[in-house]
């Protein structure tokens, strides 16, 4: 049930619902019955979020959750660039309304947000074909009141950090910093200025890292981001290795002397 159906913020609409199964599904589903957008999809709770390679995200009532549906944003081979775009812009949301906070807020790649090291925000974006037009959803779920336990990755949320921010106050600067994100990056023109910008907020950059892609681990120091957003692992060696999607976790001091 939808509990807000009017409203915009900047040129996007927004629809807010009690209650939904996900965010980023809904905003295909609309997409698929011809919805080109923009439009925000909100929801107070998903029952079945879930972030990247299908894993569940934890939707409990006092988090953020909302998807933004685009159409034809960018070249087909631009899109995996909007990830780096709602990174930035769910950073520079965060502190607009939590200041203090800002010193304390990583990315970690390619699109989660950490806060002391810890995940406090993660981005889903996805993409279809849909009668021609590349359609694009881009989900993002913050956690503002709460967070889960026993995650891979170490959670945390806004109000435990000490920042007391409602999910809608919240939202309403991440539709403006989007939109400007959105701007900046202008279809790919401005990737690199976007990049420039996500290395200034990097966690772990420099630093010994462990990656897992698919079946495989490998670990070195990442160096950089390649021009096109690709993480640039360096090995011991001297090698170097340019890795387009994986899971990145910090190396431990027992890893590093294994």
């Amino acid at each position: 049930m939808a509990v807000e159906t009017a409203g915009t913020r900047g040129a996007a609409r927004v629809e807010t619902f009690e209650a939904l199964g996900s965010t980023n599904e809904e905003a295909l589903a609309r997409a698929r019955r011809g919805e080109r957008g923009p439009l925000w999809i909100r929801a107070l709770r998903q029952t079945s979020g879930r972030g990247r390679r299908g894993r569940l995200w934890v939707s409990e009532p006092g988090n953020l959750y909302a998807t933004l549906l685009l159409a034809d944003p960018c070249p087909a081979e631009r899109a995996a660039e909007l990830s780096f775009v709602a990174a930035l812009a769910v950073h520079d949301a965060i502190v607009d309304v939590a200041a203090p906070l800002g010193p304390r807020l990583r990315l970690k790649w390619p699109n989660d947000v950490l806060i002391d090291g810890a995940k406090v925000a993660g981005i889903l974006v996805e993409g279809e074909n849909i009668d021609g037009t590349l359609t694009v959803v881009i989900g993002g779920g913050v956690n503002c009141a709460s967070h889960p336990d026993e995650t891979s990755y170490p959670a945390a949320d806004l109000a435990a950090a000490g920042a007391a921010v409602t999910a809608e106050r919240l939202f309403s600067e991440l539709a403006r910093t989007m939109t400007a994100r959105l701007a900046q990056w202008n279809r790919g023109a401005g990737f690199a200025s976007i990049r420039e910008d996500w290395l200034r907020r990097a966690g772990g950059l420099g630093d010994d890292i462990r990656i897992v892609i698919g079946e495989r681990e490998a670990a070195g120091r990442f160096e950089t981001l390649d021009e096109r957003g690709r993480l640039v692992l360096r090995y011991t060696d001297g090698r170097t290795e340019v890795l387009a999607a994986g899971d990145v976790f910090p190396m431990l001091a027992n890893e590093r002397h294994s």
